[in-house]
Formats: C-alpha cells, sequence, structure tokens
C-alpha cells in the first residue's frame, strides 16, 4: 500500500495526548509495515521531530508562513496527496480532508469536536478566541466525517460517545487502544530516585496526582485521613499548566500539597516510581494512558469509574464513584497502610500494563488501512 499520514503535529513544537499519540504511532507503523511506502505531510512551522527515516518513506514539507497556513493546509493539502496515488489517508488528529483518489482514516479521539457548541462553550472559556477555535474544530472535524471511509478512536467508550454525537457508522468505528510512552519503566536507580527527591523537595513519602484532573476530589479525600497519615506523607501534584485548580495552591499554602509544574519525561518517570499511590479521579478520560504510565513505574492506582476508564484500568486498580469521597480516603488509607495490598495492586498493574504497546496498535492499525482499502466505493 501507498500510505498518506497528516504529521503536521510533529512540526509545529506541540505538546500533549495527540501530539504523544503521532510521536509514538508514525514510528510504529514504518517499523510495523516495511513492505509498505509511507508518505508523511508535515509543514516547516518548526523543525520535523522524525529523522533517520527508512527509505520506504518519503517526507511531504508543506510551505509555513502564518497561522493561516495552518487553514490552508486543512482545506488544501489534499491536492498535494492527490500527486502520491496513494492508496490510503490517515487523519491522527481528529480532521482531514482525504485526496478524491484515496480511501481517508480520521482518528477521532473523542467526541468533543462533534458535540453540539453549547456543551463545548459550557466546559471551556468564553473568550472570542476559544470559542472561534471550538467553532472551527467543530466544523473541520463534522465535514471531515462526511467524506471519510473509517474512524479509528481510542477506547470502547469513546466509540460510544462519537456514535452517540455523529450519524457514522458503528461498524466503521473502530477502537484501537494506545500504548504507553515508549522505554517506560519503574526507575530503581537509587542515585536518580534521590536527585528528584532533593530537586524537587520531596521531604516525605507521598501519593502522586495529576494537577489538572479533579485535584479537589484528591484533597477532599486526604482530609478524611487520620492524623498520623496526614503527618507522615503528603500530596505531590505534577501540571503541565501552570494555574491548575486554586485548591491546588491552597493545599500548597497549607504544606501538604507539593506542586511539580511541567516536570520532564525522567522527572514523571522517577516520580511515578517513588509514589506510594497514584491517585486519578477524574471526571473525563478518552483513554487514562497515565494509568499504564503509573502501573509501569509500579504505582498502585486508584481511579475513579468515569469515561474510559474502568475499560483502561481492569482489574488491576482500585476504582471508586468520582463522587465518592469517602471510598477514594478508604482506598487510599488501605493502600498506604497495608503493604501487602500495595503489592498485589503493583503486581497486577505491572502485567496489565505490558498487553498496551504501540507496536500491537501500529499492526491493528495497518490491519484497519488493508480493511479500508478493500471496502465498495461509496456510491
Amino acid at each position: 500500500m501507498r500510505i498518506g499520514i497528516d504529521v503536521r503535529y510533529l512540526s509545529h513544537g506541540l505538546v500533549g495526548g495527540v501530539h504523544n499519540h503521532i510521536l509514538f504511532l508514525v514510528p510504529a507503523l514504518i517499523e510495523a509495515g516495511p513492505q509498505h511506502e509511507f508518505f508523511l505531510y508535515a509543514d516547516t512551522k518548526r523543525p520535523f521531530e522524525l529523522s533517520d527515516l527508512p527509505a520506504n518513506v518519503t517526507v511531504r514539507y508543506l510551505p509555513y508562513k502564518n497561522g493561516l497556513s495552518s487553514v490552508q493546509h486543512d482545506f488544501m493539502m489534499h491536492r498535494v496527496m492527490e500527486q502520491d496515488n496513494l492508496d490510503v489517508v490517515h487523519f491522527p488528529a481528529n480532521y482531514g480532508i482525504g485526496p478524491k483518489n484515496a480511501r481517508t482514516v480520521i482518528t477521532l479521539h473523542d467526541q468533543v469536536n462533534i458535540m453540539p457548541y453549547r456543551y463545548n462553550i459550557r466546559h471551556h472559556r468564553k473568550d472570542l478566541r476559544t470559542i472561534t477555535m471550538m467553532a472551527y474544530l467543530g466544523y473541520c472535524t463534522r465535514r471531515g466525517l462526511e467524506q471519510a471511509d473509517m474512524i479509528i478512536t481510542i477506547s470502547d467508550y469513546s466509540k460510544q460517545q462519537i456514535s452517540k454525537f455523529s450519524n457514522f457508522d458503528p461498524d466503521k468505528i473502530i477502537p484501537v487502544t494506545n500504548g504507553p510512552r515508549p522505554g517506560m519503566a519503574r526507575v530503581t536507580d537509587p542515585a536518580v530516585l534521590e536527585d528528584v527527591r532533593q530537586r524537587n523537595q520531596l521531604t516525605k513519602p507521598f501519593i502522586l496526582g495529576d494537577g489538572i484532573k479533579n485535584p479537589a476530589a484528591t484533597i477532599s479525600a486526604w482530609k478524611l485521613l487520620p492524623a498520623e497519615i496526614r503527618d507522615n506523607w503528603q500530596i505531590v501534584f505534577f501540571s503541565r499548566t501552570p494555574t491548575p485548580p486554586d485548591v491546588v495552591f491552597e493545599g500548597v499554602d497549607d504544606g501538604y500539597v507539593r506542586l511539580l509544574v511541567r516536570p520532564s519525561d525522567a522527572d514523571v518517570l522517577a516520580l511515578y516510581s517513588m509514589a506510594e499511590a497514584f491517585v486519578f479521579p477524574s471526571w473525563y478520560e478518552g483513554l487514562g494512558l497515565p494509568l499504564l504510565e503509573a502501573m509501569l513505574c509500579g504505582a498502585p492506582v486508584i481511579a475513579s469509574d468515569r469515561g474510559s476508564i474502568p475499560e483502561v484500568a481492569g482489574d488491576a486498580a482500585l476504582i471508586a464513584d468520582v463522587d465518592d469521597i469517602d471510598l477514594f480516603a478508604t482506598y487510599i488509607q488501605r493502600v498506604l497502610t497495608d503493604k501487602a495490598e500495595a503489592e498485589r495492586l503493583r503486581q497486577l498493574g505491572y502485567a496489565h500494563a505490558a498487553q498496551f504497546t504501540w507496536d500491537k496498535t501500529a499492526r491493528r492499525v495497518i490491519e484497519i488501512y488493508e480493511q479500508t482499502v478493500e471496502m465498495p466505493v461509496k456510491v
């Protein structure tokens, strides 16, 4: 097959879940499909993140002058793709318009872009830039789905939600679970762990959480714990934004919370590895990769029952209703005081997370390409 992939996320200096998805998926696809030809469509905004690509990979660079260049490429890139006589085109970042002479696959990570505008406006900032961006992404996604032959999504839960908010044939929405970051494993080097402790002033054993994933629930549960636990442990939150909810800063001011803003990937690995528990009371997840990352690093996981979390965590985590603060507190206390329970969760986590790999993901995606190419032509 001749396979085209929109990889502009890898030439924009971006971070976040979709960026990582593309960064890890594309090399895995190339390795899993040496018999195929790959055409990668980047632009010139920033240096392209992939290098040393094999001979069966061609990179096409689209000129980037300003922010309007991205809009132009969104609607005109299919003309460049047409010249490469592709069999299938994959847009792995929620939307895209493919050439008429190739089949189109879109990875729609969740339902956000296709929900009615009132839902998104209610749950996002009300400034003009945010509202305009949400409207634009919604339009592009809906238009892309109109001509797509197949949708890939990241969980059964996301498939259900996409089916709910679109008219796309559910039989052509295929869940393919991602893998965690390649090379993730528990850090055991005492010198490395001590360096992270010293640099981040981690003076007590701690439970770990994501500072933007409903930290109020973790803090509320913490306040229900016996004084002996609160005196001898602390909460550490990492956050990819410097402005997590105010409740986090209140905990910092009161001395029982440490907030680490944008820690390096290496430091996050060490934090997972040192954590007595990873607490993840998220309100919504399309997938929930932090659960698998924590498991790979040996952190016992306590998580909410929302979105895809139960699907991804399986039986390797303690699951509580997101509103059941008492149960979260019970689980935290159990893991911190019962070494056998913590070890049970740790071993379950290792085994469970090992089932999720990017090689497995890539091979399934190539099967979907093959299936899409064989589909009858739309009338």
